[in-house]
């Protein structure tokens, strides 16, 4: 199935109805009076988050949607029906911008999640509104008015606890395949991957996380370089990032130094706060090194790049270390929401 992220709709809100002109009209009544009802409200245009849901790529094929108007009101005081409302669904972690102002209305994150985002019509008033003891045969009314009318972007960021990023070829694909039951495509050229890949990790009962491959970034990527922009936005949300890197040392055209600055330059660039982001370093394709090269590659990777936080070698391919990796991203998980609840009760208790 293809991925589908982003995309553009138009939203028509419902217009009210107008109110009515009527006067009450009956044998044996001779001044019946104004008996014009007032108009029903234009119906509303909601997004609402449905959890079976993981792409916009229903959008692809509709991009019009319209609510229903109100109905005129009508004689004897009746009032005319509301227009229905009407809701558009998507999946959690959804953003709406406005694509006019290019200002955000709101995101979607949890199951049921809904957002108002084109307001229906106001009812016009009928002229029983307009009589008084001056004005007893009142010919005035008033018109509903128009429903909003907006076009709007959607974006899907994803909603992972781990994002996996790196060059393209670190072994993104086959590490998330190996620790869980995901299946990307893996190829030796860049950019097999070419939406991002969702998979669960589970590590016995109450321990799971969702981890995310998120496609190759090049030098340039938050400019729009390579695959760019269109992924960078999934690493918002992450809790942790895990940084692979190719040590293999199989191609000597390729040095894990600079691949490692040249992604965390982009982080950097597409938003500082990735830069500050809790992230692991996770030397990937161990298995065609020899066991002594190991431990010096450890030693100097971790001088050349000043990195003070947590490191491992592993090996995609074979399995080998990334049972210990995803049980200590398990446990730091918890961690994290542990710090991140008690940070919530400290400042209520202020």
């Amino acid at each position: 199935m293809k991925f589908v992220d982003q995309a553009k709709i138009y939203v028509f809100a419902g217009k009210g109805g107008d109110g009515c002109l009527s006067f009450r009209r009956e044998k044996f009544i001779e001044y019946g009076g104004p008996d014009g009802g007032d108009g029903g409200d234009g119906g509303s245009i909601y997004i609402r988050t449905d959890p079976q849901l993981n792409t916009l790529i229903d959008f692809r094929f509709k991009r019009h949607f319209k609510a229903g108007n109100g109905q005129p009101g009508a004689g004897r005081d009746r009032i005319g029906k509301s227009g229905e409302d009407l809701s558009i669904r998507v999946p959690c972690g959804t953003v709406v911008y406005d694509e006019e102002s290019g200002e955000p209305i709101g995101e979607l994150l949890e199951a049921g999640d809904e957002l108002l985002v084109a307001k229906g019509g106001r009812h016009g008033l009928g002229n029983a509104n307009f009589k008084s003891s001056t004005n007893r045969a009142p010919r005035r009314i008033t018109h509903g008015t128009p429903g909003e009318i907006r076009e709007l972007r959607l974006e899907l960021k994803l909603l992972a606890d781990v994002g996996l990023v790196g060059m393209p070829n670190a072994g993104k694909s086959t590490l998330i395949s190996r620790v869980s039951a995901a299946r990307p495509k893996i190829a030796d050229y860049p950019f097999t991957t070419l939406h991002p890949v969702l998979g669960v990790v589970s590590l016995g009962p109450e321990r799971s996380f969702v981890i995310a491959d998120i496609p190759g970034i090049i030098e340039g990527a938050a400019e729009g370089a390579g695959l760019g922009l269109t992924f960078l936005r999934h690493i918002d949300r992450t809790k942790l990032l895990l940084h692979v890197l190719d040590v293999s040392e199989l191609d000597p055209e390729r040095d894990p130094v600079a691949d490692f600055k040249t992604i965390s330059l982009e982080l950097a660039k597409y938003d500082k706060s990735l830069a500050r982001r809790e992230r692991w370093l996770v030397m990937n394709k161990a298995d065609v090194l020899p066991a002594e090269r190991r431990d010096e590659l450890l030693r100097t990777m971790r001088k050349k790049l000043k990195w003070k936080g947590p490191v491992y070698l592993v090996s995609a391919a074979t399995g080998d270390g990334c049972e210990a990796l995803m049980s200590a991203v398990d446990t730091r998980l918890k961690d994290i929401l542990r710090e991140k609840s008690e940070a919530g009760d400290s400042a209520d208790a202020r």
